[in-house]
């Protein structure tokens, strides 16, 4: 009997070690995620465009693989790459993080000079791409592959990012960490996209089939925001980048050895929070510090477009699509 209730308690032991791990992964995924905010948020806003021109019976099933696509593209691909660079080469996952910064930088600027008319084309669609493809099953696999290859982009941007934040820890907290933010993020992402996608139709059945008339005035208001939410996510993705993209290059050249942009940063975040009342002082320097981040990262990304739109873009068209 001695024997068995050992043998229970070392059971409740090793349990009680996993639990803590399980929240340990969980935890460190949500952080790590939360750093690639910015990658994420454009994410979002880009993949509805991808089920435009769909009858309503096949956006979920488009929406489902490309999601499909992306959690191929991070547990497939993109992981075992990331965890060959965390324990073997470390000293890439900087410059290469500050690649994927430049990158949300380039598409944050592109999106503000495409919005006041002065250049850039964001993710917009090839002209004519609508047109070249009649058949609705040949469109749907065009569709879905470039939706899949855009977000391999935009995974690996969200992978480095969450690398980069997590903590040393060994391989198996590294694997298990990297492989919740994919599972989680790409749940978060597809699942606000579906939501998204399917607002209006939502909104259209409440407004002629609701038996009251606050649900039926619940539908006319659900489809008339959505033009509005579709632009507040697109805007907030845009700062999202900009803010992200701009603070992972200034974090960049402070652990390359040129902190001097991060100092001048910091100490103008620190002056004007500290002359705020005691209750602001900290938001007040984040906030500094994030409009400051964000800036430097619209310079950045204005000077990149040239780059972009005349080396990177066709250079990506002719080996990815």
């Amino acid at each position: 009997m001695s024997g068995l209730l050992a043998l229970l308690d070392d059971v409740a032991g090793i349990a009680k070690v996993a639990a803590a791990s399980v929240d340990d992964v969980i935890g460190q995924a949500a952080k790590a995620g939360a750093k690639a905010a910015g990658a994420v948020i454009d994410d979002a806003a880009v993949t509805p465009k991808y089920v435009q021109g769909f009858s309503a019976d096949r956006e979920l099933p488009v929406i489902w693989r490309i999601a499909k696509g992306s959690m191929i593209n991070k547990l497939v691909y993109l992981l075992p790459v990331g965890l060959l660079l965390s324990n073997f080469a470390p000293w890439l996952i900087t410059p290469l993080l500050m690649i994927g910064g430049c990158y949300l930088c380039f598409e944050g600027a592109e999106k503000v000079a495409h919005a006041m008319g002065i250049g850039g084309h964001g993710h917009e669609d090839h002209p004519g791409a609508e047109t070249e493809v009649k058949d609705p099953a040949h469109l749907e696999e065009q569709k879905a592959a470039g939706a899949i290859k855009t977000d391999f982009i935009l995974s690996a941007e969200i992978m480095t990012i969450a690398l980069a934040a997590i903590p040393p820890s060994n391989f198996w907290m590294e694997t298990a960490t990297l492989a919740a933010v994919a599972v989680m993020i790409t749940v978060a992402v597809y699942g606000a996209v579906a939501l998204i996608v399917k607002a209006d139709d939502v909104g259209l059945a409440l407004a002629s089939t609701g038996r009251l008339g606050v649900t039926r005035a619940l539908g006319r208001g659900i489809v008339k925001a959505m033009p509005g939410v579709m632009w507040t996510l697109t805007v907030v993705g845009t700062a999202a980048m900009l803010w992200v993209g701009g603070s992972i290059i200034v974090h960049g050249l402070e652990v390359l050895g040129a902190p001097w942009l991060g100092h001048f940063i910091h100490d103008v975040a620190y002056a004007v929070g500290h002359a705020l009342p005691e209750n602001l002082i900290g938001a007040g320097e984040w906030a500094v510090k994030a409009f400051m981040d964000g800036v430097f990262g619209l310079a950045l990304g204005f000077a990149l477009i040239p780059v972009g739109e005349k080396l990177i873009t066709p250079i990506l068209r002719k080996t990815i699509g």
